[in-house]
Parts: structure tokens; C-alpha cells; sequence
């Protein structure tokens, strides 16, 4: 997809927060660390637009990137974060499992695993989560300039079978210093929303 227009519409907390349109939504999921900034950025050809950090834990709300008046990425917390207060956690947790659960708009969740490691105990949860409420899953393996490319494969299989990932669900490489993957994800994701 050629993006001519991309833009953060929406930030939200609870649900008469959200965009009232009927667009397609795909959720961003994944640890603190694991580069959905970045990820968004590459993705929209937009340096700044979703803020990096090297203090995981930044995003704090649903965060809703409206693209080619077509579509909306929406960002949401990092999980796995332990220097937030356990109160402030459940929060997010209720505020990310209402969005999940009950959004109509919502077609897909992008979880993204860092390729270098084996999936969290938190990763297995959250992918087990959607799978529990049907939601359509596209796995992102980032950070795959840090690894050697002969190594991919190997990793994409560990990380499936640690996940137990339904054979119907997408798995990708994604490096956001190289781009790499860039297309592939555009495809992916164009599919599953039908956009």
C-alpha cells in the first residue's frame, strides 16, 4: 500500500474515545520493548510520527493512526512492563481488553515478538487471549537485522512453537532500521482487512 496520508486521529482511554467511523482497525500488540514505534513509523514512512523511547512502557493509551482515510493502526500498551505500578496495570489491562474484546471495527491484531528471543510468558498469553476470542492474528518477528539472516527461519519456528501458532496465522520478518519486510506486512495486512 502507497501511503499518501497518515496522521495520530484519536487517543483514547475508554471507548467513547474511539473513532466513530466504520474503518477497519488493526491493533498493534506486543512487549514494551519490542519496537511497535518503530514499526508504525517504517510501516507509514513517517520518522516521528509514533514516538520512540528507550524507557519502555511510554504508550498509555490507545492510540488510533488513521491511514489513507482507509484504515487505523491502532497502538496499544506494551505489556510485560514492570516499572509501572500494579494498579496502573490492571488499568491498562481492563482498557486493552475492552478495546480487544468488544470493538466491532477491530479486523486484526499485529503482535509483534522480537526475533532474537523466545516468546515471553506474556506473549503466549496475549496470543492465546486472541486466539480465545477469534480475533485474526498476524504474527511480526522484529528486529531481524540484529540476527543473521540464515538464522530466520530457525527462529520463526521456535517462536511458533512456543506460541503453539495456528498453522492459519501469518508469521513475518520485520526489521524497521532496513525495512525489510515492509511489503510483505502491507500485503498481509491489505488481505485481512480487505482495504
Amino acid at each position: 500500500m502507497k501511503v499518501v496520508k497518515a496522521d495520530l486521529e484519536h487517543v483514547a482511554v475508554k471507548p467513547e474515545q474511539y473513532p466513530t467511523t466504520l474503518l477497519p482497525e488493526l491493533a498493534l500488540a506486543g512487549r514494551s520493548n519490542v519496537g511497535k514505534s518503530s514499526f508504525i513509523n517504517k510501516m507509514l514512512n513517517r520518522k516521528g510520527l509514533a514516538r520512540t523511547s528507550g524507557q519502555p512502557g511510554k504508550t498509555q493509551t490507545l492510540n488510533f493512526y488513521e491511514i489513507n482515510e482507509k484504515l487505523y493502526f491502532v497502538d496499544v500498551p506494551g505489556y510485560g512492563y514492570a516499572k509501572v505500578s500494579k494498579s496502573e496495570r490492571a488499568a491498562w489491562g481492563r482498557m486493552i481488553e475492552e478495546y480487544l474484546a468488544e470493538r466491532e471495527q477491530l479486523k486484526a491484531v499485529l503482535q509483534l515478538v522480537d526475533i532474537r528471543h523466545n516468546p515471553s510468558e506474556d506473549d503466549k498469553l496475549m496470543y492465546n487471549w486472541m486466539k480465545h476470542f477469534e480475533i485474526p492474528v498476524i504474527l511480526v518477528a522484529t528486529k531481524a537485522d540484529k540476527i543473521p539472516k540464515g538464522k530466520w527461519q530457525k527462529s520463526l519456528a521456535q517462536i511458533s512453537k512456543a506460541l503453539d501458532k495456528d498453522p492459519l496465522d501469518p508469521i513475518l520478518t520485520f526489521s524497521s532500521e532496513t525495512g525489510h519486510g515492509k511489503e510483505e506486512a502491507w500485503k498481509t495486512i491489505t488481505k485481512q482487512l480487505k482495504v
